[in-house]
């Protein structure tokens, strides 16, 4: 048996069985997806308690201009969308990495990290099938918000497909990196909380960026240089057909900066996972 493994780490692995791993994590991924109904519904009503509550406030009160990409005055509802898609996947990715931390805790995460495979990929399919995930929850809360007359132009339900991927694979990556260094269950909601209500608020997610920075110069700064504002933004821009070259330069650096991040604490020899004595997780 070790020969054989030996004689896979020297000639590598073929196509197929790097398919093999990515199919076997997706599905895995989306059986648990399928039989916690709850947490399908629970990713929409946030966005929906928005769009339909608080959103009918704050009509009146913040309006919009002619902004980029918009090319004339728009609702208060149909600004606020990119933003809601965004909650969802960040909620979305966090999720994903709580299960994480569930399997680390019960000892199922054993399993996959003693695979054969490089540890680099198993992480990344794993990122894959959570965003996979997230869209079909994004996808899902914009078929709600047509009937709400949020219906951006036909072409936008295909172009917006990259940036959506894209800024779920950077949310993802972020959580895989927060969960990495958290070793108990309980600990996961208050750091889920700590990341998940500044990243949105602190961002373009709910009011433009000129507004924030006629109130508060030095909280315009902090949304500017906030990840999540240009994972927005990005959206935002794909939805209308558009490219935002300054987000999709920072979400993509963030992607990548995350998940070499997360692969370095995944790494038992280097990162946060230490092997215990008997060889499992500490």
């Amino acid at each position: 048996m070790s020969s054989l493994t030996a004689r896979q780490n020297q000639s590598g692995f073929s196509l197929p069985e790097y398919l093999t791993c990515l199919n076997g994590i997706v599905w895995r991924e989306a059986l648990r997806f399928l039989h916690q109904r709850e947490r399908f519904v629970s990713a929409l009503v946030r966005p929906l308690v928005w769009l339909f509550i608080f959103a009918a406030g704050f009509r009146q009160v913040l309006g919009i201009s002619i902004i980029p990409p918009y090319e004339t005055y728009i609702p208060y509802e149909v600004y606020i969308a990119p933003g809601l898609m965004a909650m969802i996947q960040l909620f979305n990715g966090m999720q994903s990495s709580l299960s994480m931390v569930y399997d680390r805790e019960m000892g199922n995460m054993r399993t996959l990290l003693v695979s054969p495979l490089p540890r680099w990929y198993l992480l990344f399919c794993k990122l894959l099938a959570g965003t996979a995930v997230s869209l079909l929850q994004v996808y899902a809360f914009l078929l709600i918000a047509w009937f709400w007359d949020i219906a951006p132009p036909p072409i936008g339900y295909l172009t917006v497909l990259p940036g959506l991927i894209l800024s779920g694979l950077m949310l993802g990556a972020l959580g895989m990196l927060i969960s990495s260094g958290i070793k108990q269950l309980e600990n996961f909601a208050g750091v889920m909380n700590f990341v998940i209500f500044p990243m949105f608020f602190a961002s373009s997610a709910l009011y433009p960026l000129w507004r924030v920075q006629e109130g508060s110069p030095m909280l315009y700064y902090v949304c500017l240089f906030n990840p999540f504002t240009h994972a927005v933004e990005l959206i935002r821009f794909a939805l209308y057909g558009q490219i935002n070259w300054l987000s999709l330069a920072v979400v993509a650096s963030c992607t990548a900066a995350f998940m070499i991040g997360a692969i370095y604490a995944y790494d038992p020899s280097r990162g946060l996972i230490r092997r215990g004595p008997a060889g499992g997780e500490a």
